[in-house]
């Protein structure tokens, strides 16, 4: 176990950093706010890596734009001590709450989104395998009363049918108050089987299941690659990516949910879920700009949960001005929720070429919102998920370092 660190110490050991066989690289970013003026340290090294093992199994969920667990990781690991409360206000999948969870710290999330929540509470708590197959077991797939012809365009009639009856017995059941947590684990992985690009997935050949493309798309896809919809089983499917989830996880060591995780679905400027001084660190990474629709990409996700992703209030900021403002909100509240003494890592990547610097505006921000600047990690590497994220080739164009302004409060 690592040893706790004060901001000094932190800051000195990432001055001295070099895990990997590289020197840290510094330079001093000069920064004036309101009249208010500092110098805030750009550190340049490669903080994590591919070298490193494999993250736990229970990651392994698609999600457009999300980080590496090591991330998270790197200052849980340095920031925080077991029981301590570790938040993300742009959960996404729940990568910072699921690492926290599994390093033994509470996991505190939320995200405008309330896929995020179906993606990431059946994790905290998992059923077994047998409690899953024995459940599937038990599901009529053969009956479905909606009717989706535009989906033929990803799913052969027999597999749309097992879609949407799976569909309706999940929702009857949360209409009950019948559902569990073998329910919500199979709702879960559902929702990661929809569409891909392999034999594992539901649909015939498409895009990464991060990225639903539009049915007439789909229908583009299919004529090009002379291809239609093949029967695919879903339940085997289900179970198949079940066990591979599950490969890490040790049922007899699981703590099982804690019950004072909170994981709240709402606007991250205004997250009054989440109680005041209760963080004791933040890592998160917020929509840079207007680089990924959300909402275009869980169309399909958000349809088979039982709402229309238009309905979700998913901001797109266009303009820095604009995203200055929200993330100016953001670092308000959480200025808030974390302790004193406590840490934000807030993570940016590269946007519209390297042109546009966003970890400086985010030094702004924290300033305007009444937090310290301490230092800039900037994480090189050759590339990210981030990067595979845009559909950019990789070593060539699209986000290839993180940059992480750390406050403290």
């Amino acid at each position: 176990m690592r040893q706790l660190l004060t901001t000094e110490a932190f800051n000195q050991a990432i001055i001295d950093f070099d895990d990997f066989g590289t020197s840290t690289h510094l330079v001093p970013f000069e920064w004036e706010v309101n009249g208010q003026t500092g110098t805030t340290i750009k550190a340049f090294n490669e903080y994590w890596t591919r070298r490193q093992r494999q993250a736990h199994s229970l990651h392994e969920i698609s999600y457009r734009a999300c980080f590496k667990p090591q991330l998270p990781r790197f200052f849980i690991e340095r920031l925080t001590q077991p029981g301590d409360a570790i938040y993300d206000p742009f959960m996404g999948r729940g990568t910072t709450p699921m690492e926290a969870f599994l390093l033994g710290r509470r996991p505190l999330g939320n995200d405008i989104n309330p896929l995020s929540r179906l993606l990431l509470q059946p994790r905290l708590n998992p059923p077994t395998i047998k409690e899953i197959e024995n459940r599937l077991d038990k599901i009529d797939l053969s009956h479905a009363e909606e009717e989706y012809d535009g989906l033929l365009a990803f799913f052969h009639k027999d597999t749309l049918c097992e879609i949407i009856s799976l569909k309706e017995y999940l929702l009857k059941r949360e209409e009950s108050g019948e559902i569990d947590n073998i329910d919500a684990w199979i709702r879960m992985v559902a929702i990661n089987r929809l569409t891909g690009h392999s034999e594992g997935f539901f649909s015939v050949y498409t895009l990464p299941p991060n990225q639903a493309v539009t049915i007439k798309r789909q229908e583009k896809i299919n004529a090009n690659r002379n291809q239609v919809p093949d029967y695919k089983e879903i339940k085997a499917r289900i179970i198949k990516k079940s066990k591979s989830l599950l490969k890490d996880w040790k049922e007899l060591e699981s703590p099982g949910m804690d019950p004072s995780c909170v994981l709240a679905t709402g606007d991250s400027r205004f997250a009054s879920s989440i109680e005041d001084n209760s963080a004791q660190l933040v890592v998160t990474s917020p929509p840079f700009l207007d680089v990924v629709n959300y909402q275009a990409d869980n169309w399909m996700r958000c349809w088979f949960i039982g709402i229309d992703s238009s309905d979700i209030n998913i901001s797109q900021l266009k303009s820095i001005k604009e995203w200055e403002a929200t993330m100016t909100g953001v670092l308000t509240d959480l200025r808030r929720i974390v302790k004193p003494g406590g840490h934000i890592a807030f993570e940016v990547g590269e946007v519209r070429g390297g042109t546009v610097l966003l970890e400086e505006n985010v030094v702004r921000c924290g300033v305007m919102a009444g937090l310290e600047p301490i230092v800039i990690l900037i994480n090189d590497q050759e590339f990210t998920k981030t990067a595979n994220a845009w559909g950019i080739e990789n070593q060539s164009k699209g986000t290839n370092t993180n940059r992480i302004v750390v406050f403290e409060v």
